[in-house]
């Protein structure tokens, strides 16, 4: 069966806060513009308990925020393409491509705005025990924790502020960071420190992932997760930690399978823009955590998105590109 094929002036990929600050910028400049994702819209914001750096709004869950930024987005009345499987995209030729199981969608301009995913600690029983006591979303999984003890990997505002978080559930929160000092914001360090049931182990890396049932030989296997095992960077103390869960956030990498190769990105794959959001490839922009960028948070991602949609319209103009009515 033929698929339907679908034209635009802009084509959105990514749902996120980057990705629908786009799309209202792009339908207010009257542009025929579409957000295709392939899960439902909200991005990582989703997924946080709390937001408290947003302007406009001094502390709101993650959930509610996507939610009101698609209920804003709405207004506008851009299409939405959710939940698609997402075959190939075409950044080179002209119009833009992007194939899905259903659609093609050919577009003059698009928008990157994937986000970032979790960067794993690639240790010995991590993906293994992924979903079965590692999780990379304390807002997912918190509540499977409840009276029990997790630790939380990682030094930036991420790994303090869902270890905060997990304090709901966890009787106790292990909070393990290479370093002696954190990356995170002061006013968020402060209130783990002062959090009775926050641990820190500082200098120290995770070496090992174990489980309930893990063979003598290899400490790996099982059901469910029972330890990890650690290693003090400056002592080379090799210790065991007897925990229930393992929450991993050490960062992000950018969701760039589907254009990696047709554009410059950095050495950590991050898609290299100017200050237009303008990337390599005449007519293709990218915004918010995919992008390089000094820093990733949800406020800034709205930004880029503006910019780049803003800039997408400027590059429609300015070659003489006739809009879809």
């Amino acid at each position: 069966m033929d698929k339907k094929v679908l034209e635009y002036d802009v084509a959105i990929l990514g749902g996120g806060p980057a990705g629908l600050s786009a799309g209202v910028y792009a339908a207010r400049a009257a542009l025929k513009c579409a957000v295709i994702d392939i899960t439902m819209f909200g991005g990582q914001p989703s997924n946080y308990a709390d937001i408290e750096n947003y302007l406009g709004f001094p502390e709101i869950g993650g959930f509610e925020l996507s939610e009101k930024f698609e209920e804003h987005f709405n207004k506008f009345g851009a299409e939405k393409y959710p939940m698609q499987e997402i075959i190939s995209v075409n950044l080179i030729s002209n119009p833009k491509i992007i194939e899905t199981k259903e659609y093609i969608f050919k577009s003059k301009t698009i928008i990157l705005a994937m986000g970032a995913g979790p960067k794993k600690l690639g240790i010995p029983g991590e993906k293994e025990y992924t979903g079965r006591g590692v999780s990379y979303c304390a807002v997912c999984d918190g509540a499977f924790y409840k009276d029990k003890e997790v630790a939380v990997i990682g030094g930036g505002n991420t790994a303090v502020e869902e270890g905060i978080y997990l304090t709901r559930f966890a009787k106790k929160v292990y909070i393990i960071h290479r370093r002696d000092t954190f990356r995170a914001d002061k006013i968020l360090v402060k209130r783990a420190q002062e959090n009775p049931k926050i641990e820190f182990i500082y200098d120290t890396i995770p070496l090992e992932i174990h489980g309930s049932a893990a063979a003598a030989q290899t400490g790996i296997g099982g059901d469910k997760v029972n330890g990890i095992v650690l290693k003090n960077v400056k002592t080379d103390e090799v210790t065991k930690l007897n925990i229930d869960g393992v929450f991993p956030f050490i960062g992000v990498i950018p969701n760039t399978e589907l254009v990696n190769g047709q554009i410059k990105q950095d050495g950590y794959g991050f898609i290299l823009t100017d200050e237009r959001m303008a990337a390599s490839e005449a007519g293709v922009f990218a915004a918010g955590d995919i992008r390089t960028t000094p820093l990733r948070q949800v406020i800034t991602a709205v930004s880029d998105g503006a910019v780049s949609a803003s800039y997408a319209a400027k590059y429609i103009e300015e070659n003489a590109l006739s809009t879809i009515s």
